[in-house]
């Protein structure tokens, strides 16, 4: 009989992050919401801002040779039109929000800062300018970039932020690590559940993880796989009333993640507007919050009921 190829094969150790066990969603210990709910629901906005002619950046149609001013033109709708139009949304129907912004733009747009300001809002860090991601760069530079946002943020609004998203969503190897020395409390970056999950961090600093699913985003749905507005608000819909009814069994937390040079376009927002009326229609159900609340929510539970 050959020998195989691989005698050892059933042994091979895989890569792994090391940042949090695997604890199936239904062998967790059970809690509940604040008076009582079991769906969190929290809206992140992506207010972002985009160096002209070069850097990284999301294209509406095929890039061009820089400076691509079709494209970095599209990207700027978000903050000169889209946001504008969320903001007066939010408003309208009393809906909380977190803001993940590009700190780029405390100096691009001061009438955007000032207006942000003077909502009640969450600011998140989200990096200086989403023509970059953190996970090429050296471990120094990467810490005087969180380092920096941070003290940006704080400058401009008061109060230093307490959560993260990369841009780009990306990670080095040490992000949580320098996130949770930095005095972070939870990231955005990893969405591999529907309920906060304690990353493990060198120190034994604690870092949570909030879900922020990608098949739900908009920016998957609308721009990737070019779903029409009407079908994007069922999927919405669709994404809320399953979970809703999986919370009855474990606590989850839904996210609805927008970005203005997308949804802020007149043709989109007639369609998000339909799903903001049904979130806020059923906001008796759930509670309706902000990342950050639900990290200080979690950080109160006794030890061990949320997973790591």
């Amino acid at each position: 009989m050959t020998e195989p190829l691989y005698p050892d094969f059933h042994r091979l150790d895989l890569s792994s992050h090391g940042r949090y066990d695997y604890v199936p969603i239904n062998d967790r210990n059970d809690f509940e919401w604040p008076d009582g709910k079991r769906l969190a629901v929290y809206i992140a906005v992506k207010i972002e801002h985009f160096p002209f002619g070069e850097g990284m950046g999301h294209a509406l149609a095929h890039p061009q040779p820089e400076p691509d001013v079709m494209n970095y033109a599209w990207r700027d709708y978000g903050v000169r039109v889209g946001i504008w139009r969320l903001l007066e949304e939010f408003q309208t129907l009393d809906l909380p929000f977190a803001a993940l912004l590009n700190t780029a733009l405390i100096e691009y747009a001061p009438p955007l800062i000032r207006a942000l300001s003077d909502t009640s809002c969450e600011m998140v860090g989200h990096g200086r300018s989403n023509g970059e991601r953190q996970s090429q760069w050296s471990e120094e530079t990467e810490r005087r970039m969180i380092e920096a946002v941070t003290l940006d943020l704080e400058n401009a609004f008061g109060k230093r932020p307490q959560g993260w998203m990369g841009p780009w969503v990306a990670e080095s190897r040490t992000t949580p690590d320098l996130l949770a020395e930095a005095g972070y409390r939870y990231t955005l970056d990893w969405g591999m559940d529907e309920q906060p999950v304690w990353l493990k961090t060198r120190g034994g600093g604690k870092l949570l993880s909030i879900p922020y699913p990608r098949p739900s985003n908009d920016i998957a749905l609308l721009h990737g796989h070019h779903v029409t507005p009407r079908a994007y608000t069922e999927i919405l819909i669709d994404q809320f009333e399953e979970m809703l009814d999986q919370s009855r069994k474990a606590p989850l937390v839904f996210n609805l993640s927008l970005h203005p040079f997308l949804v802020g376009q007149p043709f989109r927002l007639r369609a998000l507007r339909k799903f903001l009326s049904y979130l806020a229609e059923r906001r008796n159900e759930i509670w309706l919050t902000t990342p950050g609340e639900i990290a200080q929510y979690s950080a109160s539970l006794p030890a061990g009921i949320i997973a790591s």
